[in-house]
């Protein structure tokens, strides 16, 4: 029985709401001249088209048929655009970035999952944050974090040793699977200073649990926290967490206990480091990690900055989760697909592997090293362009504004279009997969997985685009102050993992069919599974005894 007070104060919401929301449809707007594609529904509009598992063709449809800009229906009627002109990107991500903010309900989503961290804070904020996460994140950092990587690396090839050994023929095995893991480990070691899983065998571990099911649950209410900006803000934190437990909703209390497991360990472990701390270096480095994981650095430099610099505990404490949703699925699945193309691609794996066998001699592969081998680099590169993982991101402007374009468009009335007037609250998608993707800019092979495009000069049509990304000309880690923070922490990753694994095995399609579904996150489901999954064949190298 719900309390009739409850009952009121869902009138009361749901009527705030409808006027909120709604008072943005009914007003005429400049972007009624902008081309784009017809509404899907009135209750969706193009978003189920635009975020859904088989919205690909959808994607490719935008890019082939409006020159870097595209009018889209919101939900419920709202107006959104659809961005991947390299000027309009400029102007959203650096030049105007604190107007083209971070989406409200996107905001306000992490800040209930994981806190004010970088991923729930904007303007001055976020900047201060990052300001004091910049150093972190450095090269001289990123050099201590080798050893780690390839440790953990070390008993990923020990655990598929074990799959499969004793077989003449190469063994079927869940490569997502495997990459998923590995990925939670080296954040947890690297970025936390804690083991998850020991890459062995299935360890229960709670807080491993409740972040391998953030993504799944996350799905299932990605509609309804477009809703979130538009409910009333007041009462405390205790009267919100009070309703969520009266809402009698599957998904929402699901998440609910995700995130209390999730705060509850990060408390834990932000303790004991704390107290590592305060008692010296002798005991920090007696700690996974010995004191040069991420979260260690941070807290240590948070500790010595100036009053004015430094951040709260909550603002430290909320990092944790940052990190591990950042830097898990995207880096896991980035993996997958790579191994995946390569086992596709015969003689992309053995060039690449005859590259690093003769640059590792059976050796752990140190950070020059790393970072000097041009086909494992361009693999790499190619692999985050072709196939980002994030293919879409969103941005709402927080006051009107003009847009520029590099190229007139024609409007709707026939005529030419120089500048795009952007009505303050506007939803702009950033479409970082068709920046990469845009023939316009990558030339007629731009859809064709080609690494060796990298081991030349980029064509001056890419080079002069001056696409804002900070990686490569490219728009997969996004640029501007809410860049990828970590990039250079999943690079290393990545190359390790495939140095490690391509000098031990060989990898060959599973036969089976895979699909990669468009999501916040891609990720590839086998035949007619719904569960992610990446079966792939997997033997051992016949020289692998060498390495």
């Amino acid at each position: 029985m719900i309390p009739v007070f409850l009952e009121v104060f869902v009138i009361c919401s749901a009527s705030w709401l409808l006027w909120k929301y709604f008072r943005q449809v009914v007003v005429k707007s400049p972007l009624d001249n902008i081309p784009g594609p017809s509404t899907g529904s009135f209750l969706y509009g193009n978003y189920k088209q635009l975020v859904g598992r088989d919205g690909w063709d959808f994607l490719r449809h935008l890019i082939d048929s409006y020159p870097g800009i595209a009018k889209l229906h919101g939900p419920l009627g709202h107006r959104m655009l659809y961005v991947f002109d390299p000027v309009a990107l400029h102007n959203i991500i650096v030049k105007d970035q604190h107007v083209y903010e971070e989406a409200a309900w996107f905001i306000k989503t992490n800040q209930i999952v994981v806190g004010p961290g970088l991923l729930g804070t904007l303007g001055e904020h976020h900047r201060k944050q990052r300001k004091m996460l910049n150093p972190v994140f450095s090269i001289a950092h990123m050099r201590h974090m080798i050893p780690i990587f390839n440790q953990v690396g070390r008993r990923l090839v020990d655990a598929i040793t074990k799959e499969v050994s004793g077989s003449s023929a190469a063994v079927e095995i869940d490569v997502l699977s495997w990459m998923g893991r590995t990925a939670l480990e080296l954040i947890g070691q690297a970025g936390l200073g804690y083991s998850f899983d020991p890459l062995v065998k299935e360890a229960p571990d709670d807080f491993a649990a409740a972040i391998k099911s953030f993504a799944p649950a996350a799905i299932g209410l990605s509609f309804w926290r477009r809703l979130l900006p538009y409910i009333p803000e007041w009462g405390s934190p205790a009267f919100w967490r009070w309703v969520v437990e009266l809402i009698p909703h599957e998904g929402l209390q699901k998440m609910k206990s995700i995130v209390d497991t999730m705060h509850q360990r990060s408390v834990e472990i932000y303790e004991q480091k704390k107290r590592a701390l305060e008692e010296g270096d002798e005991k920090v480095t007696r700690q996974i990690g010995e004191g040069k994981d991420i979260m260690s650095i941070l807290m240590r430099a948070n500790m010595n900055a100036s009053e004015e610099d430094r951040l709260p505990e909550e603002e430290v404490l909320a990092q944790m989760s940052t990190f591990i949703f950042a830097a898990m699925d995207t880096t896991s699945n980035a993996l997958a697909i790579t191994f995946q193309l390569l086992a596709d691609h015969p003689d992309v794996q053995a060039k690449l592997r005859e590259e690093i066998l003769q640059a590792t001699k059976g050796e752990d592969i140190d950070y020059d090293t790393l970072v000097s081998l041009p086909y494992l680099d361009a693999v790499c590169r190619e692999t985050l362009r072709l196939h980002a993982p994030v293919s879409v991101m969103f941005r709402e402007a927080r006051q009107d504004m003009i847009l520029p374009l590099s190229e007139p468009i024609r409007g709707v009335d026939g005529s030419m279009i120089r500048e795009v007037p952007v009505p303050k609250d506007t939803m702009v998608a950033l479409g970082l997969l068709s920046s990469n993707t845009n023939k316009a800019i990558w030339g007629e092979d731009a859809l064709e997985w080609k690494p060796e495009r990298w081991l030349s000069p980029l064509p001056t049509s890419v080079t002069e685009a001056k696409v804002p990304g900070i990686y490569s000309n490219l728009m997969t880690f996004l640029g501007g102050g809410r860049a990828c923070i970590g990039f250079k922490f999943s690079q290393l990753e990545m190359k390790i993992i495939l140095c490690l694994l391509l000098a031990k095995f060989t990898f060959v399609p599973s036969g089976k069919a895979i699909h990669w579904n468009l999501a916040t996150v891609r990720y590839p489901t086998a035949g007619d599974e719904k569960k992610a999954s990446l079966p792939l064949k997997v033997g051992l190298y016949k020289t692998a005894n060498t390495v």
